[in-house]
């Protein structure tokens, strides 16, 4: 443990921008999850959800790589899916190559809403990120995302790897 003496506070510079960062990470979830509600009644995390799958071979993960694809624990993934298949937005049912795991299917309806919320979605991702940003900015925006991403990673091994295909967010 470090002394007092030997503790490095943050800079000027650092404590503004993690200040920005902190209200980014508080505010634009809310805005996210708001125009998903609005145009499809579903959480963020359930697009996720539903929109890994529809990116997914056969529309179709099993849910222990589906939890780590949209970094959520495999209980919250269990709850949500449950959600969505009493909407018939998904199915569960053991692998067909090893029963001891479950795997979860897009439905036809499923696949309709994410088509439904998706173009809503990217205009409110535009909108309050990209059309703010300079080309040279996103590139840095997703160089410093996928090095904090890393150096999180480091630390919690078992996260989604950074430079994935995420394009789905």
């Amino acid at each position: 443990m470090e002394s007092q003496g030997d503790f490095r506070w943050l800079s000027p510079d650092e404590l503004d921008a993690w200040i920005s960062l902190s209200w980014l990470m508080i505010k634009l979830p809310g805005e996210i999850d708001a125009q998903l509600q609005r145009d499809g009644g579903i959480s963020f995390f359930e697009y996720l959800v539903l929109s890994a799958l529809s990116m997914s071979p056969g529309r179709r993960l099993g849910m222990s790589d589906l939890a780590q694809h949209v970094n959520g624990s495999v209980t919250r993934l269990s709850n949500v899916a449950k959600r969505l298949e009493q909407r018939g937005w998904l199915t569960r049912a053991p692998k067909a190559d090893n029963a001891r795991y479950v795997e979860a299917t897009l439905t036809d309806e499923g696949l309709a809403v994410v088509e439904k919320v998706a173009p809503g979605h990217v205009a409110a991702v535009r909108r309050y990120v990209f059309d703010a940003l300079t080309p040279d900015q996103v590139a840095g925006l997703r160089d410093i995302g996928r090095r904090i991403a890393h150096q999180v990673e480091r630390e919690h091994p078992g996260m989604p790897a950074p430079g994935r295909d995420l394009r789905q967010l």
